[in-house]
């Protein structure tokens, strides 16, 4: 079922994202994580999708045992960088094989270690708008989910210009949006308040991604332009001090318990997990909150 479909039906819910490993012998565990996190009865469940495809063949089987083995709605990941348009048809036309409904479209971002031009790179699809667009066009059945920056991508000149990048977003064939993670809940609410006065009407899912650690704190810091407020990094470092990395986990899941029970007490459709393919934290960050 597309997502949007799903969403406008059901209360409040959680939706989580995963990671395909990269090796074949890390998968059993993968989906005993997955399995754990069955209980929380995701509304759906992401797969990433590496930059420039690079692990697309793992994202379409690992779908296909989530779909299997767990009886998850799942979203694979679409990046438009250094894709042509046979290598989308080939991925969406899999897709309609699996029986899958859904699709997180995006731009991407230039693969680690590439160094071809930008115009090469994104010389297809150059905006996520482009590749929703052909999506739309190519699969006028199928659910597309966009990316969403409450702070605005790293890219952007302007939180002015990224509020009509999403809304060029959803008039190419969006149907929803998930949030890049953030800290700090006002941005989020004052971010759907101003596309809704922009029009732009489609759900847009808040992700949340749980401290874990002091390391994982410096990983977000360096991955995105999420701010951090003061207050989170001064819990943090006198966690870590004090505790280690088990005191910080405490801060990590106390933060984010408070967080989503925030968002769905206010509004959000629901809130997306940022899993890093881990059970634990997850599970303890919504338990008894919906």
């Amino acid at each position: 079922m597309q997502i949007q479909k799903k969403i406008s039906m059901s209360p409040p819910f959680v939706s989580l994202e995963f990671f395909p490993p990269k090796k074949k012998d890390d998968w059993p565990s993968f989906l005993e994580t997955a399995m754990r996190l069955k209980q929380l009865n995701p509304l759906f469940v992401s797969v990433t999708y590496g930059a420039g495809g690079s692990t697309q063949d793992n994202t379409l089987e690992i779908c296909e045992r989530l779909i299997r083995e767990c009886d998850f709605e799942v979203m694979p990941h679409l990046t438009g960088v250094a894709a042509d348009t046979e290598k989308i048809n080939g991925f969406l036309d899999a897709l309609q094989s699996l029986g899958i409904d859904n699709v997180l479209a995006l731009r991407g971002d230039r693969p680690a270690g590439m160094t071809t031009p930008d115009e090469e790179l994104f010389s297809t699809y150059p905006y996520a708008s482009d590749l929703v667009r052909y999506v739309r066009q190519k699969c006028p059945q199928i659910g597309i989910g966009v990316a969403a920056f409450p702070e605005a991508h790293a890219e952007s000149e302007s939180i002015a210009g990224d509020l009509q990048v999403m809304q060029q977003k959803m008039e190419a064939g969006a149907n929803f949006g998930i949030t890049q993670l953030y800290f700090d809940n006002r941005v989020y609410f004052d971010y759907v308040q101003r596309l809704r006065d922009m029009g732009v009407t489609i759900p847009i899912i808040p992700g949340v991604l749980p401290i874990r650690n002091l390391a994982s704190l410096r990983f977000i810091l360096d991955l995105c332009n999420a701010r951090v407020p003061g207050q989170l990094i001064n819990a943090v470092m006198r966690a870590d001090e004090k505790g280690g990395n088990k005191a910080v986990y405490e801060v990590g899941v106390n933060y984010a318990r408070q967080q989503v029970r925030d968002l769905l007490a206010n509004g959000a459709p629901g809130v997306h997990l940022y899993t890093l393919n881990k059970a634990d934290m997850c599970l303890e960050v919504m338990e008894g909150l919906y």
